[in-house]
């Protein structure tokens, strides 16, 4: 089979979310789920990078449209799933949700192999979210 062919997408979306917080993970995932939206999405919560990597590594490339993850977290951070992601699946589209200021071109000279497209800044409200985790998967 080839991995040329543009691949059919999930629907609803299928997001996984990495997030060490629990209280955030678990409205993350209840709001982008509800129904009462136009843009809805299946999302698989994983508190820890680990578990994440295990789940990711399970699946097929194409069970994910979208890995939404934190980037500080304890023993693998953020950076370091989307590189063993990466190393797996070059076309996983990866987005990053942080509490931390910073520019994507600030990040580019820390980590200049991370090629990060998708930088979403705590607090996060659902209404603008969803479109834009709708638009990455997109695009």
């Amino acid at each position: 089979m080839s991995n040329n062919l543009p691949r059919q997408r999930n629907t609803p979306p299928r997001i996984m979310v990495v997030d060490d917080e629990k209280d955030i993970l678990r409205i993350i995932k209840r709001d982008l789920e509800t129904n009462d939206s136009k843009i809805t999405f299946k999302v698989d919560a994983f508190s820890d990078s680990e578990s994440a990597l295990n789940a990711f590594n399970n699946h097929p490339n194409d069970y994910y449209d979208l890995v939404l993850t934190d980037i500080r977290m304890p023993k693998m951070n953020g950076f370091e799933l989307y590189r063993h992601i990466k190393q797996r699946n070059p076309t996983m589209k990866i987005a990053f949700i942080t509490a931390f200021e910073i520019t994507k071109e600030e990040f580019s000279k820390v980590l200049p192999s991370i090629d990060v497209e998708h930088f979403i800044k705590k607090p996060v409200t659902m209404s603008s979210l969803r479109p834009k985790l709708k638009s990455i998967i997109e695009n």
